[in-house]
Parts: structure tokens; sequence; C-alpha cells
């Protein structure tokens, strides 16, 4: 399918450059990094820039490292890059165990985590790590900002950037105390498939439990009932059982091609339970191997 919509393209070598473009072509501009969805996009007719901004000619937007007790990772680190680093593997395992699961190796070379949270498809599957970690998104423009990623999403691709501002990067907290982790993604086959359901879970030492849904809700979110209801105790199955029923009151699923709105619920019970016993036994030092399925 070809794209037939005009367009200017520009490959800006600074990052000033690209903010002089934005900053011209305001709202009609797009940004391009790995393209594996604004390409898809133009192709389907669902966007028509006047301008396309090519930013990975920029350097400072390829930079993955961790500075001052956080992981920064700019606009153009793909999910490969993540998947290859020892330092998200080791530090921000959820991180890594997310990225994985993210389409096909083909794409992984291309697609970017900062593409993927600008996209803000519901079902993205990064969103369930970076709400967890806290972290922030990195943004350029008239004024520069953090915006927390909890403040990100704003409804189905639907995010709080501005016209003429630029996504430099992310910036991820490294947890600052033992932690286990397990991202449990539902999909109808192995390979390259949309998560039907996903959920997050980050485990604390001092039983704190970070737990974050996608693909379930217009956009993802932290679970704030169930963490609550989890803070402070160790998990049992009757605690299991109390937050699982607390489930429906935390996603709002629909019925699509997909699945239907009941057996995302249901599974989402389960991915739960089980995602946060496999949490608890990493962070004990146990449990099933680092992307390993649980379900």
């Amino acid at each position: 399918m070809p794209i037939t919509c005009e367009f200017e393209y520009h490959k800006p070598k600074s990052l000033l450059e690209a903010l002089e473009v934005l900053a011209r072509d305001g709202k009609n501009a797009s940004v391009l990094a790995g393209g594996t969805d604004l390409l898809v996009w133009m192709k389907e007719g669902v966007r028509a820039p006047s301008a396309v901004v090519d930013v990975k000619g920029i350097g400072e937007l390829h930079r993955l490292e961790i500075v001052d007790g956080a992981l920064l990772a700019g606009a153009c680190v793909t999910f490969t890059e993540l998947l290859e680093s020892a330092a998200v593997r080791d530090s921000l395992p959820l991180l890594w165990e997310c990225s994985r699961t993210v389409a096909s190796v083909g794409v992984r070379n291309r697609a970017t985590l900062v593409g993927n949270i600008c996209s803000a498809v519901p079902c993205l599957d990064s969103a369930s790590a970076l709400l967890a970690y806290e972290a922030s998104v990195l943004v350029e423009g008239p004024v520069s900002r953090q915006i927390p990623v909890t403040q990100w999403f704003l409804g189905a691709r639907e995010t709080a950037i501005r016209a003429g501002e630029l996504v430099t990067g992310l910036r991820i907290p490294l947890p600052d105390r033992k932690s286990g982790t397990c991202y449990v993604k539902l999909g109808r086959y192995r390979g390259e498939d949309l998560a039907q359901v996903g959920v997050g879970i980050l485990a604390l030492e001092g039983r704190e439990y970070r737990i974050a849904f996608c693909a379930v809700a217009p956009a993802p979110a932290r679970a704030a009932r169930i963490e609550r209801l989890l803070h402070g105790h160790d998990l049992s199955a009757e605690l299991i059982r109390q937050a699982q029923q607390l489930v429906s009151e935390e996603i709002h699923p629909i019925t699509d091609i997909r699945a239907s709105r009941e057996y995302r619920l249901h599974m989402a019970k389960i991915m739960l339970g089980r995602g946060l016993r496999a949490a608890v036994e990493r962070l004990a030092g146990g449990g099933p191997a680092l992307g390993e399925s649980v379900i």
C-alpha cells in the first residue's frame, strides 16, 4: 500500500534544528524515529502530515545510560537495544521483559521505546513497566518539561504532548531497594501479536507492590485499589483472591476482534494472580526465569 499524501521531509542534524521545524509546522508535523507505526498510519490514511521530521541523525537522542540513579533512554533507542543492554536487564528487568514481547525481531530492530509511548495505543507493552517504575517523559519545546508517565496517557492515541514539542527521551528511576518483577501478556498466538491483556508487576522489598495494566482500557494505568490492598502484607491465597476481586473495578475492557470483554476480565484476574506469585518468588531469588511465560 503506497503513501499517497504529500509532505516535506526533514532530517535535522541537531535538536535545535528539529525544534525549529516543529515550531513552524506545529500540529501538522510528525516525528519519525522507527516509523513502525507512523508509516503504517500514513499508508492507511490515518495520518497525513504536511512535514515529517526524521530525528535519527540527532546523536543525543540515541543515548542509553544510567545517570544519577536512573536510566536515560533517548528517543531513538530501539527495543532491540534495550534487550541487548545488560544494564536494562539487571537494573530494570520489568522493562526488559516487556520489550521482549513487542511485536517481532524485525519490528524491535526499528521500533523505539519513545515511539511506542507517543503512538499511545491502549495495548502498548512498554507502558506497564514505565508506569511501575514511575518514569518521566522528557520533552523539549518552547519550554523544557518532565511529564510523569502517569500523566502522559490521556486516552487511546492521545498524550500530553503539545504542538511544537519533541519527546527527547525517558528518565526511568532505578528501584531504591531489592525488587522482583513480572510482565504477563496474553496474545492469541506466539509471535507478533498485540496484547489482549497485559499486566506488569513490581514487588519491592518492604511489601510494596506496583501494578499496571494495558490493553484493557482506553489508556494504560496503575491499579491503585489493588496496590493499596496489598501494601504492607505478605502474599497469601486469600489476599490474591481479594486482589482478583478488585480487577473489575480497575480495568474497563471492551469486546473487539481479538477478545471479548468477559474473556479479558477473566484472564486479567488469572494473570494478576500468577504475575504476583512470580514477582514475589523472583524477589526472594527463585521463581520462573526472566522472560519465561507464566500463562
